[in-house]
C-alpha cells in the first residue's frame, strides 16, 4: 500500500492531475464566490431598491393625508399597507422621535432614543442631517425570531403647502418634519440567495468533477499512456535494446516527441555501433600494439597491461612494474613514472632490462598522466618501445662507418667530396696526396677544378655536374705535372646534404702503354706499307733521275737545251721532289708519337690521307677501291693521327682478307673492292670501310676487339689492330662494330656524334 501511494505520489500524472484540479477548483472557488456576491448583492440592491420605492410611495400615499392632518386615514392607510407579508413595520417619527404613527398600535406616542439606529442616521451630527443617501438610510438587523430584517427611513420633508397652511403650519425654515421608517422581512430574500449559493456550489462542483473527469481521462489517453510507452522505450535504450521502437498512434507532439526518441535511439545505436567499433579497436590497439604498455598506480602496481608486455615478462598478479620489468624489489632510481606522479607531465627515458628468457632489452620508455574527473592523477600509463635492434643497428653502423671510412682513406684511388654547386671539396681521402702531392688540409675547401688547366676548368665545370664519366682528362699535379685519369662522378649525401661523390683513377701509364703499342702498331704498319712506299717514292725519283740524265748528257755533248724544254725539265723535277717531300713527310708525321688531342676534323679528309699513304698497296695488288662520300658532313671531335691509324688498320684488313679469298690467277678486278663510304644520320657521322673478302663469322664478331686476338695465321698478325683501333674510336666517342658485307666480305661500321655548337661561326666551319 505504501509503495502504491509512493508511486502515485512521484507520479507525474498524479502531480499533473492534482495541480490541474486544485487550480480548476480554486478557479472554479473564486468564480463561485464572485458570482455568488454579486447575486447576492444584486439582490440586495434589488430589495433596497424596492423597498424605497415602497417607502416613496407610502410617502405619497399618506402625503394628502398628512396634508390635512388627517390621522385616521394616515393610520388606515399604514394598516393596510403593513398587512403584505414581507413588511414588519411601519413607522412615521416626528422631529423629536416620537412614533405618530405605525402599524403597531402599541408603538404609537412612544418616544425612541434620539441615537436609536433609525434616527441616528440623520441625529448622528449637529445639526441633523438634512440629505442623506439611499446606503446611508438602509440598515440591516436582525429580527428576535431569527431572521434579517431591512430597515429604510426617509425623510418628511416641509413643503410649500405645509408652511401656508392654516391648520398645521409649520415654520418656513424646518426642512424636515420627521421620517418614515419601513422594515421589511429579508426571510424569504436570504432563503432565495442561500438557494442561489448552493445552486452555485453545486455548479461548480458538477463543473470541477466533469472537468476534471475530462481532464483525467484525457491525461490517461493522450499522457500517461504514451509517457508510459515512452519510459518503456527509453528503458529499452538504456539496456541497450535499440531495435525495438516507440509506437504512438496520435498526432501531436507526443508522437512527435516519440519519433525523436526513436531518432534519438536510431543515433544512440550508429554512435554506440561506432563506439563499440573504436572500444574494439583500441581494445585490440592496445592488445596488439608492438610495444609494452602499463598503466600503475602510485605505488607502482601494475594495473593494466597490454598481451605484448605479459607475453615479454609474464608478470603475477599484484605485480609492481620494477619486479616485472627487471626483477628489482625496490623501485629504479631514475623512474619516469615517479616524475610523472610529482609533476602531471610526460616523462622520457632509456631502460636496460633482462626479459624471461635471459636476453638483455633495450627500451625507449614514455611515461603520461590518467586525470579523473576532477583532474587529479589517478594513474600513470607507461610505453615502452623495444630498441634492442636498434642498439644492436647502431652498433653495427657504428662498425660499418668506421669499416667504410677506413675504405674511404685507404683506397688507392682519390675521391673527392665536392659541393653540388661550387664544386669546393668538402672531404677527401688520404691517396689524394698521392696522386696529385696535395695534403688533405690543402685540398679541403678549395674548388676542384684548380687541378684543371685553365684553358679547361670551364668545359669541365658543366660536364662535371652532368655527366657519371669524363674519360681521359688532363689535370696537373702539386709540382705541375700532367696527370691523365678517368673520372667518375655520382650524387651522394653528406652531412645531411647533397653532394657529389668523384672518383678519379690514373692513367697516365696505362695511355703510355697504349702509346707504345699505338707506335709499335704504327710502325708495324709502316713495315707492312715498305713496298707500296717504295714504289710510291720510285716514280718521283724516277722523273728526277730521267731529267737529270738528259741534262747530263746534253750538257757533256755541250749542246745548250732550249729555255721551254730547261723550264719544264725543272718544274718536273720541282714537283717530283715535292711529291716525294710530301710522301716522306707523311709518312714521317704517321710514324710520330701523339698525344690524345681531340680536334675538329672532317672525316673524308682522314680518310683521304690514309688511302693516300695505302694506295700503292692496293693498287699492286689489283684492289679496285669505290668512294661513296658525302659532301658538307659536319666535323667530329678525333685525333686526326689516330682516326687515320684506324683507317689504315681496316684497310690493310680488307687487303688480307681479299687476298685470303681471292687468288691472284683466278680473281677478277670486279671480285677485288674495298667500298669506302660516309654519310650523316641525325646527330651523327657514319663511316663505312668494306671488303669482298672471306668476311668476319657470326660467333666471333663479339671476340674481334679483344687484345690478341687474331683469325689471321701465327705470324701474320699481333691481334692488337682491331683491339687499338676499338680504343681510339671510344676515346673519339663514337663507336665500331662488323657485319657483312652481303652478298659476300665484311663490313666495319664507325659512327661518332657530331658536337654541339652555339657560335654562327663555328657551324659554317663544321659543315663547310
Amino acid at each position: 500500500m505504501l509503495n502504491y501511494i509512493s508511486k502515485i505520489r512521484h507520479s507525474l500524472i498524479s502531480k499533473l492531475i492534482v495541480s490541474v484540479g486544485l487550480v480548476l477548483l480554486l478557479s472554479l472557488a473564486v468564480w463561485a464566490y464572485f458570482n455568488t456576491n454579486y447575486q447576492k448583492n444584486k439582490f440586495m440592491a434589488d430589495i433596497i431598491c424596492s423597498t424605497d420605492r415602497l417607502t416613496n410611495t407610502i410617502r405619497l400615499g399618506a402625503h394628502y393625508a398628512m396634508m390635512l392632518n388627517s390621522r385616521d386615514d394616515i393610520n388606515q392607510i399604514i394598516q393596510n399597507i403593513s398587512k403584505q407579508r414581507e413588511i414588519e413595520n411601519i413607522r412615521i417619527y416626528n422631529k423629536e422621535g416620537k412614533i405618530k404613527f405605525s402599524n403597531e398600535l402599541a408603538e404609537v406616542d412612544n418616544t425612541t432614543n434620539i441615537e436609536a439606529e433609525a434616527c441616528y442616521i440623520c441625529h448622528r451630527s449637529e445639526p441633523p442631517l438634512s440629505e442623506v443617501s439611499l446606503n446611508q438610510r438602509t440598515r440591516i438587523f436582525n429580527s428576535p425570531k431569527g431572521y434579517r430584517l431591512l430597515g429604510i427611513i426617509s425623510p418628511i420633508r416641509n413643503e410649500p403647502g405645509c408652511s401656508t397652511d392654516a391648520c398645521h403650519v409649520h415654520p418656513r425654515g424646518k426642512q424636515i418634519l420627521g421620517a418614515l421608517d419601513l422594515v421589511v422581512s429579508l426571510k424569504d430574500t436570504d432563503k432565495e440567495i442561500l438557494k442561489a449559493q448552493k445552486g452555485m456550489m453545486g455548479l461548480s462542483a458538477f463543473l470541477f468533477l466533469l472537468t476534471s473527469a475530462i481532464i483525467f481521462i484525457c491525461v490517461l489517453r493522450f499522457v500517461n499512456r504514451p509517457i508510459k510507452k515512452l519510459i518503456n522505450g527509453t528503458q529499452e535504450i538504456a539496456i541497450g535494446n535499440y531495435l525495438d521502437k516507440v509506437a504512438v498512434d496520435q498526432d501531436d507532439e507526443m508522437s512527435q516527441l516519440a519519433g525523436a526518441i526513436n531518432q534519438m535511439s536510431d543515433e544512440i545505436a550508429k554512435k554506440q555501433l561506432e563506439l563499440n567499433k573504436q572500444r574494439d579497436e583500441y581494445q585490440t590497439l592496445f592488445e596488439r600494439v608492438p610495444c609494452l604498455i602499463t598503466v600503475q598506480d602510485k605505488n607502482f602496481k601494475l594495473l593494466r597491461y597490454n598481451r605484448e608486455f605479459f607475453e615479454r615478462f609474464a608478470p603475477q598478479s599484484e605485480d609492481f612494474c620494477f619486479h616485472a620489468y627487471k626483477g628489482r624489489d625496490e623501485k629504479c632510481v631514475n623512474c619516469p613514472v615517479e616524475k610523472t606522479f610529482e609533476d602531471g607531465l610526460p616523462h622520457y627515458g632509456e631502460e636496460t632490462g633482462v626479459c624471461k628468457d635471459g636476453s638483455m632489452t633495450y627500451w625507449i620508455v614514455r611515461t603520461s598522466p590518467i586525470l579523473n574527473a576532477s583532474g587529479e592523477i589517478v594513474a600513470a600509463m607507461e610505453m615502452s618501445l623495444d630498441i634492442t635492434e636498434r642498439k644492436q643497428l647502431e652498433e653495427k653502423l657504428k662498425a660499418s662507418e668506421k669499416k667504410y671510412h677506413d675504405i674511404f682513406n685507404n683506397m688507392p684511388n682519390p675521391v673527392f667530396v665536392l659541393d653540388m654547386d661550387s664544386l669546393v671539396i668538402l672531404d677527401c681521402n688520404a691517396s689524394v696526396k698521392t696522386v696529385y702531392g696535395h695534403d688533405k688540409a690543402e685540398t679541403l675547401n678549395r674548388s676542384f677544378l684548380e687541378l684543371f688547366y685553365e684553358a679547361d676548368r670551364n668545359k669541365y665545370a658543366s660536364e662535371i655536374k652532368q655527366s657519371e664519366v669524363i674519360n681521359q682528362v688532363k689535370q696537373r699535379t702539386r709540382t705541375g705535372k700532367t696527370v691523365f685519369v678517368n673520372i667518375r662522378v655520382s650524387p651522394w649525401s653528406y652531412q645531411g646534404k647533397d653532394v657529389l661523390l668523384v672518383t678519379t683513377s690514373d692513367i697516365t701509364k696505362r695511355l703510355e702503354t697504349e702509346q707504345q703499342l699505338i707506335q709499335a702498331s704504327k710502325m708495324a704498319t709502316l713495315g707492312e706499307m715498305a713496298t707500296g712506299v717504295a714504289h710510291e717514292l720510285n716514280q718521283p725519283l724516277s722523273v728526277i733521275k730521267t731529267a737529270s740524265s738528259f741534262s747530263i748528257k746534253k750538257l757533256e755533248k755541250n749542246e745548250p737545251i732550249e729555255f721551254e724544254i730547261l723550264s719544264k725539265i725543272l718544274l718536273k723535277i720541282d714537283s717530283n721532289v715535292d711529291r716525294a717531300t710530301r710522301i716522306i713527310n707523311h709518312m714521317r708525321q704517321f710514324a710520330r708519337k701523339s698525344d690524345m688531342d681531340l680536334e675538329r676534323v672532317y672525316v673524308n679528309d682522314v680518310l683521304k690521307n690514309a688511302f693516300e699513304i695505302f694506295s700503292q698497296q692496293l693498287k699492286l695488288r689489283g684492289i679496285e677501291v669505290q668512294w661513296q662520300l658525302e659532301t658538307n658532313l659536319p666535323q667530329i671531335y678525333a685525333d686526326p693521327g689516330r682516326l687515320e691509324q684506324v683507317f689504315i688498320n681496316l684497310l690493310l684488313n680488307a687487303r688480307d682478307a681479299i687476298e685470303a679469298k681471292w687468288n691472284y690467277a683466278d680473281a677478277k678486278q670486279e671480285n677485288k673492292k674495298i667500298t669506302l663510304k660516309t654519310m650523316r644520320n641525325s646527330q651523327t657521322v657514319i663511316c663505312e670501310v668494306c671488303d669482298t673478302g672471306i668476311g668476319v663469322p657470326e660467333a666471333i664478331t663479339d671476340k674481334i676487339f679483344e687484345p690478341f686476338f687474331t683469325t689471321k695465321e701465327v705470324g701474320n698478325g699481333t691481334g692488337l689492330g682491331l683491339a687499338i683501333s676499338y680504343g681510339i674510336i671510344k676515346d673519339c666517342g663514337g663507336s665500331i662494330q662488323v657485319g657483312s658485307n652481303k652478298p659476300n666480305g665484311a663490313c666495319f661500321i664507325l659512327k661518332f656524334p657530331i658536337p654541339e655548337t652555339t657560335d654562327e661561326n663555328e657551324k659554317e666551319n663544321i659543315t663547310r
